[in-house]
């Protein structure tokens, strides 16, 4: 391996930062061209249909982070073959994925609407958006795949040319079908269904350098038993952590719903300041990911230790610029996402919780990606385990406190998160110097 240096990180880090701003952006535009139709029912189905795709492709989403932690220890053990044989894995999970969605789509859609019912009309339209987005669940899950390979061999920069692609073209077809022909929300969907099917077309395109030449022997690996259950044991664990952390949050929502309107509706306003710290420092804990675990697969203690420690330098960097940021802006940003005065007072109440949030939690953040780099899946898993339990405890301890209780308690979550990581670090490197499989 060549010398981590902070250089390298910021090559990594800085792509995909700025893939990240893409992303609300898209959503944005969305909104504001079902907008021009000048009627709610569109929005609503747009937005419905929406989530309800995002929850049943989010089941997938482990693929990206243990398909770039499998593809960085290939790339630093210099195992070209299996390098290509990880991709052509995660593809192959990502298609049968997709077809299963394909396939099960009326009991699927069925199930959403009975959860969440909407109007005759809404539910008219939510349905039509669905039915064609659908077709895009192989090339949307496969794109997962993608885009964690692509991490893990350090190409964040073609990261961020595949963002852009499907972002920027999705736009001016959202304009050109919505706007131009009138297509209304089939517009939206046959817009976005585009732009991940030609996406998924161009990140091949991008990976085919590493295929070339090494493709007859990553197909002769492709079944190895060995190597399956690797991924089957990182994607496993991945899973059921972000399931674990995604109950979190959901339990910190519906509890805030306890102390009334104006209070849910300001804390919606502060978890934006959370979501804008995420894909602010999201790029140093790629840059983890894939350092990490290029050293791992090199079996470098000096690189694997290089790599942890200029990256979480970077990341509490990052999170002291985030922090002054949300001290000295937070009252505008909060004016800027809502109008209602109850809801303006409220939010800033709460607002110095989110002044240290970058602080505290950017540790565990920082963290998740070396140990998934690493693919120390298990241990971290057991890290969120405890700190789930934990947080738990500080619910119900810190209740008295009303609404400062519950943003107190997910500071302890995150806390937890990244002090039990810590702690497991040692793990790492003891992995390194016996040179065993993850």
């Amino acid at each position: 391996m060549s010398a981590i240096t902070h250089r390298r990180v910021m090559k990594i880090a800085l792509p995909v930062v700025l893939s990240n701003v893409t992303v609300p952006l898209l959503g944005a535009v969305d909104t504001a061209v079902i907008g021009q139709m000048g009627q709610a029912a569109p929005l609503g189905a747009v937005g419905l249909g929406a989530v309800i795709l995002a929850t049943l492709f989010w089941a997938f989403g482990f693929l990206r982070m243990s398909t770039s932690g499998l593809a960085a220890q290939a790339q630093g053990a210099g195992d070209a073959a299996e390098r290509a044989a990880v991709l052509l894995r995660a593809l192959m999970v990502a298609g049968a994925a997709g077809l299963v969605l394909i396939g099960a789509q009326s009991l699927l859609f069925a199930g959403a609407f009975a959860i969440s019912p909407a109007s005759a009309e809404v539910e008219g339209l939510a349905r039509q958006y669905l039915s064609i987005r659908i077709w895009g669940a192989p090339a949307t899950i496969a794109l997962y795949a993608l885009t964690g390979w692509l991490v893990g061999l350090e190409r964040t920069r073609a990261v961020l040319v595949l963002q852009l692609w499907q972002n920027g073209l999705n736009i001016g077809l959202d304009l050109w079908f919505v706007l131009g022909l009138g297509w209304g929300v089939p517009g939206v969907a046959l817009a976005t269904l585009i732009s991940e099917a030609t996406g998924l077309l161009l990140g091949l395109w991008l990976a085919r350098d590493a295929l070339r030449g090494v493709l007859a022997a990553a197909l002769a690996r492709l079944w190895d038993r060995a190597a399956l259950a690797r991924m089957f044991t990182a994607s496993r664990d991945i899973m059921i952590r972000t399931i674990l952390l995604q109950l979190s949050f959901t339990s910190f929502v519906f509890l805030g719903a306890r102390h009334g309107d104006v209070t849910l509706a300001a804390n919606q306003v502060l978890m934006q300041f959370l979501e804008i710290t995420a894909y602010a420092l999201d790029g140093f804990a790629i840059a983890a990911e894939t350092l990490v675990g290029q050293a791992v697969g090199a079996r470098a203690l000096g690189q694997t230790r290089s790599a942890s420690r200029i990256s979480l330098q970077w990341g509490f960097g990052g999170a002291a610029v985030m922090a002054a940021a949300f001290l000295v802006l937070g009252g505008p940003i909060i004016d800027l996402m809502t109008t209602a005065t109850e809801v303006r007072a409220e939010a800033r109440q709460f607002l110095p919780w989110l002044v240290l949030a970058p602080l505290i939690g950017v540790a565990s953040w920082i963290f998740d990606g070396i140990f998934i780099g690493a693919l120390m899946t298990r241990q971290m898993l057991r890290a969120m385990a405890l700190s789930v339990a934990v947080y738990g405890l500080a619910l119900v301890a810190l209740s008295p406190l009303g609404n400062h209780g519950l943003w107190a308690a997910l500071m302890v979550l995150n806390a937890t998160r990244g002090l039990t990581m810590w702690r497991a670090f040692p793990q790492i490197e003891a992995k390194v110097l016996s040179g065993a499989a993850a």
